[in-house]
């Protein structure tokens, strides 16, 4: 990662991000997709339990991860300032919290989860698989933040192709063990669903064990030393980790759980209703990986500019990411609107189904394009660790904005479920208008401090 000087250089620089941050997105999905798809072959009651399980593990993952991805616009703000101990050591902080969050999960979950089951009244062999399949995933809780730490890491310093290449190598090692634990093949258990989550387990060890190996073995990464004295302990990083990191988690959290509150609203329409949400939710899931992936490489970016007081550099990343994920949300947008029967149809084979999936669609573009300002404009903000506003502002936006107008227009007008859509756009876009005025100020803050620096000088 290098500074750059002309408008083409910067979008090479974020592609050369993007790409395999992208790429490491879609393997992630993958993995998701292999317990989803393979627990279905197995049994319909087992792909049930995986969905129940992973229902309640993602929202506590993508929160409780969200506080360790600091580790990235910190450590990409000393990488800029050329302060290597500084990097190391809040790496070093982010693998301790990686050992405390974990075990206050398995601490809450040892507690909770049989009676979180038992209120949503399932079947008995939904229940059982979906309790199994969490005991599995838990044993790859651990090495899963590790890892989050160790990418934020390896980003930071702006090689993202060494885990994109992690990612696409643990693949294999994830659809063989999911196949011979769920069927029980080749001498192993037959283990159903709760098969799938052993499975992740065990590949997110192996990937662990892969990173660590990078971080301590190949430069740039070795000359850090970041395995070094690990007894250094220091309360001060940990709390530089937590004021960025734990809004950064919250608000990730009240994203998920937003849309997992509409799906739940969602449920009391028609079954052709609820599956062609699903099925258009999928699609936009799937999407939402390109403008998370420019994120990630933005807050990087400008993470690195603004710890090298290179203001304007910073100013025109910021710009540059949220324009580059408004086209590609444009692009990929109309391109789904016209296939949209053909899209449709890779999800069911009901005509009722695929016409209102199709219908659906439609509202996503515009959905998509709101997501995509707001995702970006708030990474750009993770960059100059501007977060705690953030948070409030994107909390507002999901919960005062999107949920009631969604509601409102869902249940007390004739738009039935598509009010939902519109509520969730127009939440999303609010959140998007919100967070640039709030990226314009902070640069423009930015620049009269440089300017009285230099006249200070």
């Amino acid at each position: 990662m290098n500074q750059t000087f002309s408008l083409k250089g910067k979008t090479k620089q974020i592609f050369v991000l993007l790409i395999p941050i992208l790429i490491t997105q879609l393997g992630m999905f993958s993995m998701v997709f292999f317990n989803t798809i393979m627990s279905g072959k197995y049994n319909s009651a087992d792909l049930a339990g995986v969905a129940i399980g992973s229902s309640i593990w993602n929202p506590v993952f993508t929160g409780l991860s969200g506080i360790l991805l600091a580790v990235s616009p910190i450590a990409a703000q000393y990488f800029g300032e050329k302060r290597s101990n500084e990097v190391a050591s809040v790496v070093k902080q982010g693998v301790y919290l990686s050992f405390i969050i974990t075990i206050i999960i398995i601490f809450f979950g040892f507690f909770l989860l049989e009676p979180l089951l038992a209120t949503m009244d399932l079947p008995a062999r939904v229940q059982r698989t979906a309790r199994d399949y969490l005991i599995g995933l838990s044993f790859g809780i651990l090495p899963l933040f590790l890892f989050n730490v160790l990418r934020s890491f390896i980003y930071a310093l702006g090689r993202t192709r060494v885990v994109m290449v992690i990612m696409i190598s643990s693949l294999p090692v994830n659809f063989f063990l999911n196949y011979v634990l769920i069927f029980g093949k080749w001498g192993f258990p037959e283990l159903g669903g709760a098969g799938a989550g052993y499975a992740t387990s065990i590949t997110y060890w192996a990937i662990l064990a892969f990173t660590v190996y990078i971080v301590k073995a190949e430069e740039p990464f070795a000359a850090y030393r970041v395995f070094t004295d690990m007894r250094e302990f220091s309360w001060g990083k940990c709390k530089e980790i937590l004021k960025i990191g734990i809004p950064m988690g919250l608000s990730t959290f009240f994203e998920t759980s937003m849309f997992a509150v509409v799906t739940i609203l969602i449920s009391k329409f028609s079954v052709t209703t609820v599956a062609a949400y699903q099925s258009a939710l999928n699609i936009v899931s799937f999407l939402y990986m390109i403008p998370i992936s420019i994120s990630m490489a933005l807050t990087v970016l400008v993470g690195y500019e603004v710890g090298a007081k290179r203001y304007k550099d910073a100013r025109d990343y910021s710009w540059l990411g949220i324009v580059l994920a408004v086209v590609i949300a444009v692009v990929t947008g109309l391109f789904v609107v016209g296939f949209r029967y053909q899209v449709a149809g890779f999800y069911s084979n009901e005509t009722a189904v695929i016409n209102l999936t199709a219908y659906f669609l439609i509202f996503a573009l515009f959905f998509q394009i709101s997501d995509a300002i707001q995702a970006t404009a708030q990474a750009a903000l993770r960059g100059y660790k501007d977060v705690n506003l953030a948070f409030i502002m994107t909390l507002f936006a999901y919960w005062a904005i999107c949920l009631p107008i969604g509601y409102a227009l869902a249940h007390y007008t004739q738009l039935g479920a598509r009010g939902y859509w519109i509520g969730l756009t127009v939440g999303l876009l609010a959140a998007g208008i919100a967070l640039s005025i709030r990226l314009l100020y902070i640069q423009k803050r930015k620049f009269v401090m440089d300017e009285i620096e230099e006249v200070g000088a």
